[in-house]
């Protein structure tokens, strides 16, 4: 239990990462047609229009290297006492979050962009907080 007390905010911000890109991850591959037929209708009338499957493909790649660097990152710090794979998380996650906010801002769905900027804001604190 010595570890909580060591690493508390390190280890509510990788869980916290955790949750939110492993329900993405789940959520985009359980409900792949919804998934493909939403952004596909978000990106209609943009330049990106045609490309929406590889995109969302590689959206998924990224969360998946984010999840896995946030729970090696977890098990990392539980076991080892050592940050640099919930740190490689964080940079994974801020990624992905960018990422995301130049398709919200392509489509111009401003509200959307602008409710990244939390996740985003966790993320670079994360960073932070992990290369100390």
């Amino acid at each position: 239990m010595e570890f909580l007390h060591l690493y508390p905010t390190e280890i509510l911000i990788l869980l916290f990462l955790i949750i939110t890109f492993g329900i993405s991850f789940i959520e985009k591959l359980t409900n792949w047609k919804g998934t493909l037929s939403y952004i596909t209708k978000t990106f209609e009338a943009t330049f990106i229009k045609n490309f929406v499957k590889p995109l969302i493909i590689g959206l998924i790649i990224l969360e998946i290297c984010t999840l896995l660097f946030l729970l090696f990152g977890i098990y990392q710090l539980f076991f080892l006492e050592e940050k640099e794979f919930g740190l490689l998380g964080c940079y994974f996650s801020c990624l992905s979050i960018l990422y995301m906010l130049i398709g919200q801002r392509i489509a111009k769905d401003y509200p959307g962009a602008t409710s990244l900027t939390v996740y985003f804001i966790l993320s670079v604190f994360g960073v932070f907080i992990l290369s100390n």
